[in-house]
């Protein structure tokens, strides 16, 4: 049994985010799993169609997805393994790997899609709660100002866990299990716009949507067929 975890908080996505996650989830994981929303919206529970647990984050001062950083708090009530995906991901293929990769001690999360794989990319990780609480959340939350300065939670995650003596702490999901939807290849990103073709890459298992466009914003049909 594993814990798969999601984040709903504030305004940026609608309902429909966690709704699609949900069963895109339950169409591609055959592994036993809870599913977790955690958020702000108190009414998310009598919307969701599906089996699924509805919970606050124990801190209510942190914004956008500063948030996410609460997965790794001991009060947020996760015990075991756990594994987290962005509400704008398209899962288009059976992630079982991703529950299983490596041990259940061992802290997994994507490469970042810049190029310079300079940090990580939080839209996917698993971890086991009493093994981060520690290195994570512990650091982060002493002096939350400090990690403030950086550009988001993937920034502060990748500085915490790099801190660390234990080079075996980490190991990064292959890369050809999730994709950009801009561009297929993390060593050759595609920044500008016009560059963007969005076709859909025929070995990975997740699409993440990282900026803009969203999924509901894509007309492309692969994309349709899969966020649902």
């Amino acid at each position: 049994m594993i814990n798969f975890c999601c984040v709903l908080y504030g305004t940026k996505y609608p309902v429909e985010y966690a709704q699609n996650l949900y069963n895109m989830v339950k169409r591609h994981l055959t592994i036993q799993h809870k599913f977790y929303i955690f958020t702000d919206n108190v009414r998310l529970k009598s919307i969701i169609k599906g089996d699924v647990i509805v919970k606050h984050f124990p801190l209510h001062d942190m914004n956008g997805w500063w948030n996410k950083m609460q997965l790794f708090n001991p009060d947020t009530g996760l015990t075991g393994v756990n594994l987290y995906m962005d509400l704008d991901v398209v899962i288009m293929k059976n992630i079982d790997c991703f529950a299983t990769f490596t041990d259940s001690k061992t802290f997994n999360i994507t490469s970042d899609f810049n190029g310079r794989q300079i940090w990580y990319n939080s839209s996917i990780m698993k971890w086991n709660t009493e093994r981060m609480t520690p290195i994570i959340w512990e650091k982060f939350v002493k002096d939350r100002q400090y990690w403030y300065r950086l550009q988001g939670d993937q920034n502060a995650i990748t500085e915490l866990v790099r801190q660390e003596k234990d080079k075996s702490l980490v190991e990064t999901f292959p890369d050809d299990w999730s994709n950009s939807y801009k561009w297929f290849d993390r060593k050759d990103p595609r920044f500008g716009k016009n560059l963007w073709t969005f076709e859909q890459k025929p070995d990975s298992k997740v699409a993440v949507f990282h900026g803009f466009p969203k999924p509901h914003q894509s007309e492309e049909q692969w994309v349709k067929d899969n966020w649902r």
